[in-house]
C-alpha cells in the first residue's frame, strides 16, 4: 500500500498547534462578547465555532476548514426592562455564548495544544539521541 503526501511528524504537531490557537483565539472573542446584546447588523453576538479539517487521503495535520457561526443554540431572553436593547416586554436578547462550555473548551484546546508541543520536544530529543549516537 503506497501512501502519498505524507507529512513529517514535525509539519503535524505545527499543524496541530496552529489549529489549537486558532480555536482558542475564537473561544476568547466568544468569552469577550457574552453579554455583547447588539453588533453591527442589530443582533446579539452569535457564538462562533472552529471547525477543523484534514485531507482524507494523505497522512496529514490538520487545518482551520473555517469559522462558523452557532445556529443551533438559540438567543436567551433575559429579564431587563432598562435595558436600552429591552424588548416592549422588559427582554433582552442576549448572546448564546455560555461561558462555562466556552472554558471547558479553551482548556480542550489548551491541552491539545500541549499535546502537539511536547510531541515536538519528544522528536527533537529522539533526534538529538540518534545524532548523539552518530558521533
Amino acid at each position: 500500500m503506497a501512501v502519498n503526501n505524507v507529512q513529517g511528524p514535525i509539519d503535524i504537531a505545527v499543524s496541530g498547534l496552529r489549529a489549537q490557537a486558532a480555536r482558542m483565539r475564537v473561544i476568547a472573542g466568544n468569552v469577550a462578547n457574552a453579554s455583547t446584546s447588539r453588533t453591527e447588523s442589530g443582533q446579539p453576538y452569535r457564538r462562533r465555532q472552529v471547525i477543523l479539517a484534514t485531507d482524507d487521503k494523505a497522512l496529514a495535520g490538520v487545518r482551520v476548514g473555517g469559522v462558523v457561526p452557532d445556529v443551533v443554540h438559540p438567543f436567551k431572553g433575559v429579564y431587563m426592562p432598562g435595558h436600552p436593547d429591552a424588548d416592549e416586554t422588559g427582554f433582552v436578547q442576549m448572546p448564546n455564548v455560555d461561558v462555562p462550555v466556552e472554558m471547558m473548551d479553551m482548556i480542550v484546546a489548551s491541552r491539545a495544544y500541549q499535546a502537539n508541543a511536547a510531541m515536538l520536544k519528544r522528536y527533537q530529543d529522539m533526534v538529538s539521541a540518534a545524532l548523539e549516537l552518530l558521533r
